[in-house]
């Protein structure tokens, strides 16, 4: 697989500000390697850096200390050009927690083809790709909607739109999911987890919701600034004892297995859907 981010001991600290609050150490050391097509999830409490991180691999923020690779151009240092960043800007975007703040048109298609717009390209190529977008995200039949009318789950599939519009090679979901009601939240993880899959779509999703975590090829887990884990959700979620620790939720089967392995069960821990959780679970049984 090729590599499209790298990250080599990046941190952060937010200065101190004007009220006398002091600097805050966000990131420290943070190392790792994010390959094309990759579906990854970062878990971590709040304040363990991972919004941070985000906001540095979207260039929003610049590493104090460390080097950031995005499609094999260093991004930190004083020899990157302006170019490189643009470059590196079009390649990776983000959508946010709050859907509403991320919508700037008040009709669905104008939306979508707003970053477009602003990236100078020509109109009709904006024209292909809203159409595209819209249906590869199932909003096709929205496009002259108005989006203060959306439902939360559908606005976010605006927001993804966009990005998919402007042709990122990889998408950032700052717990884009955070503010949705279960079916918006369904709806949401089922667009991405499509695009990752159908189109090849990088994919980084920062989530509170363990359940969405298990959808990913990997887990990333952060704590205090730092990384603590880093594997296949099968790998990370089978140390629950280390989650728990730092006050970090498992998937609800894994938990429902965990409590029975501690009753003296012979049950494999690393299940997460709710029939094979079943299935186990009656396989132990019938012993």
């Amino acid at each position: 697989m090729k590599e499209l981010i790298r990250a080599e001991h990046l941190s952060y600290a937010y200065p101190s500000d004007e009220d006398g609050v002091p600097a805050h150490q966000a990131l420290k050391d943070v190392s790792f390697t994010i390959n094309e097509g990759e579906f990854v999830a970062i878990l971590g409490h709040n304040g363990s850096g991972k919004s941070t991180l985000a906001k540095l691999l979207c260039m929003v923020l610049e590493a104090d200390e460390g080097s950031l690779y995005i499609g094999g151009k260093k991004m930190t240092g004083d020899s990157v050009s302006d170019e490189d960043i643009y470059s590196a800007r079009r390649d990776v975007g983000m959508v946010f927690q709050n859907p509403d703040n991320q919508l700037v048109a008040t009709i669905v298609e104008e939306d979508v083809a707003f970053g477009c717009e602003n990236l100078g390209v020509p109109s009709e190529k904006i024209r292909k790709r809203v159409d595209y977008a819209l249906a590869t995200v199932g909003m096709t039949k929205y496009a002259r909607h108005e989006t203060h009318r959306l439902s939360g789950g559908q606005k976010q599939r605006i927001a993804i739109a966009g990005a998919i519009a402007m042709k990122r090679k990889c998408i950032i979901f700052d717990e884009s999911t955070a503010m949705l009601d279960p079916a918006g939240r369904k709806e949401v993880m089922g667009t991405i987890a499509r695009l990752n899959r159908e189109e090849n779509l990088t994919v980084i999703h920062i989530t509170h919701y363990m359940n969405e975590a298990t959808m990913a090829d990997r887990v990333i887990v952060m704590s205090d600034g730092g990384i603590i884990m880093d594997g296949t959700p099968g790998e990370v979620f089978n140390r629950a004892t280390e989650l728990w620790d730092a006050n970090l939720d498992v998937p609800q089967t894994t938990e429902l297995l965990w409590k029975l392995k501690e009753a003296g069960y012979d049950v494999k821990t690393d299940i997460f859907d709710p029939c094979e959780c079943a299935a186990e679970i009656v396989r132990v049984l019938k012993k």
